[in-house]
């Protein structure tokens, strides 16, 4: 990003349509004072690990401990040669940041009943005007180690270490895992409604007693398998704590898989489906609902992705939490809405917003138009989204709106090199027109003359259809069977792979991909511009996988070339400019603003994995990043942590190399003034977590830290260290002594007054927490 001109960089953020409304002189006058001698920030930027301009440029804080560190001067050399990482949750010390809620705090009605694990996506449904009391939504995406070692391999070398479970809930999970452990693991899935309320005294947010305060979760419903007429018809209890027994609030969904797939699913409860769970993004909508998305529910603790040509399961998968409890594949995977204000709104999965990995959602409602709502389908090769409603906004703060989400049309996005695009309609008689893993991959083989995963492309499997014998699930197409397996793909419509619109939805990843949807770089988030109405992306990571091979034409798939300062494939942000101005078209523009990488690197940004993006109410950038846990400070998981390698002269696939920045962290770019574009580092957080869900509430960010020690040893005081192989911002490397704590405290190691209990070797939780200016003057910055 700092390769850009400031006036490339306010055009970006002013938005195509407001630039060309500013006009030429008074966009270069803005830039001009953009180009001023630089102010600086109202905040001194938090040191990480690796060099950044911004550090050439302001003051910034290198901490040194918990709740402590120093202030660098600004300096031209800004490489560190020793770093020391913090568990803690670190912020600019004109901040100040304190829990909220955590994993296993009892706040229900039910004693047993608890909030549940890895928090993610936050929401917050104000009750009055000034924001100072109201609902908060969290999701709790997944369950981990250390929760429980039931979730280790039997040979995995944390086997027999201290887990979290009982220390926190109260009571021991089973030695062994049965359908109480798994009941339990689903429990923990799903989200919390909790209300909130701003103390007078302290201005911190704080929980509030209310009977509306209750858990969604995996198994909510669980009740309902007493009307089925196979098997399942006595699983409606995982255990005999009240919490454990099934109760009858099952959700429901609209749109076309309601009543055309579900109502043949084996289960034999049609329009009636058990619980929700995998929730990691979504989104708020203006009429005070939650859309919350499940995301990876194809896991052990998950249901079968797969489906017939019906939509419909293949089967029940083995050993799955799926299988246990009877859940049926074709019921996970959607947006669901949620009203957390009331318990009486039953929530409803919302199927013509398509079946796949949701990561989240975001949309455009104003009066007298079309709803439009934006989504990704977080994997390796997922698609971009959009839905448009068959009906108008009324007023956009009207219940009456949830009805527009049960008729429209879900489209898929495909890109083109030149940067035009098409919104393709994933309709019943769309016209099937594949994407070549020839031409997929056509970037890296003519860099390297090979290429990862063959340039997969996954399609519907077909019985007669490229000499395959079954129905249902997947079939592998890639650049050795291209030739003869594709044309029997090409130039037919969907419903002759569907039996139903319903069907096409259930499976909507391998319907996009057969109709010629674009394969992506993992969105894991989409954001409307307040101002613009532009829509940016968050493309987390290029390169390919078991589930697809991002379009090496529009993405960066690997580092293309041994020089140490190649580019990396650590994701971008982009942004889709619709030609129509209401968002309803079928064409569009989009644009690459930021490469991921190292800020040494060509066109590096100095950020990796970028997640959940948020506008503030000034439409400055904020995100997050998604490092994966096994590169966290350059060492793998478990107790040996063993260093993993990062060698910039190598090339291909280059994950690793985002062990250079350290913990995964928040970032600000202003989108005005002097500092336009720049990577300005806020926090960053402990030891293996991941930074998830912000929310601005007033002059508070609210936002979750999940998965604290995920996959490590609970600190016993145990330090890691190691050199560490870093791009300077010269392009040139350099080492760095790199020392970690092997596993995480948070938030147990943290003071009492923010929320911890002052046990530098206590038992980490994953939580929500509160972030605001100690000085506060009514704003967030």
């Amino acid at each position: 990003m700092s390769k850009l001109s400031r006036r490339q960089i306010l055009t970006f953020f002013a938005g195509t349509v407001g630039a060309a409304a500013l006009g030429d002189k008074i966009l270069e006058g803005i830039s001009q004072i953009a180009e001023a001698k630089t102010t600086s920030l109202n905040f001194t930027p938090v040191r990480l690990p690796h060099p950044l301009p911004i550090y050439q440029q302001q003051k910034n804080f290198l901490p040194t401990g918990r709740g402590q560190g120093k202030v660098l001067n600004a300096s031209a050399d800004v490489k560190l040669t020793s770093y020391s990482v913090i568990d803690d949750v670190v912020v600019p010390p004109e901040y100040e940041r304190y829990v909220i809620v955590s994993w296993g705090d009892r706040l229900f009605a039910n004693k047993d009943e608890y909030v549940g694990y890895n928090c993610d996506y936050t929401a917050f449904v104000p009750i009055n005007k000034n924001q100072d009391e109201g609902y908060l939504w969290v999701n709790h995406e997944y369950v981990s180690y250390p929760i429980s070692a039931l979730l280790l391999d039997a040979d995995n070398d944390l086997q027999g270490l201290p887990t979290a479970f009982e220390s926190v809930i109260g009571w021991a999970l089973p030695a062994t895992k049965d359908i109480q452990a798994e009941g339990e693991f689903l429990y923990n899935l799903g989200g919390s409604i909790i209300r909130l309320a701003r103390n007078k005294s302290s201005k911190r947010f704080a929980v509030v007693k209310d009977a509306k305060n209750r858990r969604i979760h995996g198994l909510s419903g669980l009740g309902i398998n007493s009307q089925r007429t196979d098997s399942y018809q006595n699983i409606t209890a995982w255990g005999n704590l009240s919490h454990q027994k099934g109760d009858q609030n099952y959700l429901i969904a609209t749109g076309p898989a309601a009543t055309q797939v579900f109502n043949i699913s084996a289960d034999g409860l049609g329009n009636k489906i058990i619980g929700t769970a995998y929730n990691c993004s979504g989104g708020t909508t203006p009429w005070g609902t939650i859309l919350t998305a499940e995301e990876n529910f194809q896991n052990t603790v998950g249901v079968t992705e797969a489906v017939k040509s019906n939509g419909t399961q293949t089967e029940y998968t083995d050993g799955s939490t799926g299988k246990t409890f009877g859940l049926v594949g074709e019921k996970y995977g959607w947006i669901v809405e949620i009203d957390p204000a009331d318990p009486n709104f039953r929530p409803r999965k919302h199927t013509w917003l398509g079946r796949y990995h949701h990561e989240n959602i975001t949309l455009r409602a104003e009066a007298g138009k079309k709803l439009v709502a934006y989504m990704g389908d977080d994997r390796r090769g997922g698609h971009t989204w959009k839905f448009v409603s068959a009906d108008n906004v009324s007023s956009p703060t009207s219940k009456s709106n949830s009805k527009l989400w049960e008729k429209g049309t879900l489209y898929v996005a495909r890109y083109n090199a030149d940067g035009t695009g098409r919104w393709l309609p994933l309709l019943l008689n769309t016209v099937t027109n594949p994407i070549s893993p020839t031409v997929l991959s056509s970037v890296e083989f003519d860099a390297l003359g090979k290429v990862q995963k063959e340039g997969l492309l996954p399609l519907p499997r077909r019985n007669g259809i490229a000499q395959q014998t079954k129905d249902g699930g997947i079939f592998k197409c890639d650049r050795t069977n291209e030739a003869t397996a594709l044309p029997a793909y090409q130039n037919k419509k969907l419903s002759d792979f569907y039996t139903s619109q319903g069907a096409v939805l259930a499976d909507a990843f391998l319907a996009a991909n057969l109709i010629g949807g674009t394969p992506t770089a993992r969105p894991e988030d989409l954001e409307v511009h307040p101002r613009t109405k532009e829509v940016f992306i968050a493309y987390t990571d290029g390169a390919p996988g078991s589930d697809g091979y991002p379009d090496s034409r529009i993405f960066q798939v690997a580092k293309l070339n041994k020089t140490a300062n190649a580019t990396q494939q650590s994701g971008g942000l982009y942004k889709i400019i619709e030609d129509s101005a209401d968002g309803t078209g079928q064409t569009f523009r989009w644009q690459r603003l930021a490469q991921g990488g190292e800020a040494g690197s060509v066109s590096g940004a100095g950020f990796a994995n970028v997640d959940n993006l948020v506008f503030d109410e000034q439409a400055n950038v904020w995100g997050v990043t998604d490092m994966s846990t096994n590169t966290h400070n350059g060492f793998n998981l478990g107790a040996a942590a063993k260093p993993t390698t990062i060698d910039h002269t190598i090339s291909g696939n280059v994950s690793d190399f985002t062990g250079v920045f350290g913990n995964n962290w928040l970032f600000f770019i202003p989108t005005s003034g002097a500092n336009a574009g720049q990577v300005i580092p806020f926090a960053h957080g402990p030891v293996r977590c991941e930074m998830t869900g912000p929310t601005f509430v007033a002059d508070t960010l609210i936002i979750s830290v999940q998965h604290p020690g995920e996959d490590s040893p609970i600190n016993d005081g145990t330090t890691l260290s190691r050199s560490i192989e870093i791009l300077d911002l010269n392009g040139t490397t350099f080492n760095q002594t790199r020392s970690v704590p092997r596993g995480s405290s948070w938030p147990s190691n943290i003071p009492a007054a923010d929320g911890g209990k002052g046990q530098s070797t206590g038992i980490p939780r994953p939580s929500v927490i509160g972030i605001r200016r100690k000085n506060s003057v009514g704003k967030f910055i």
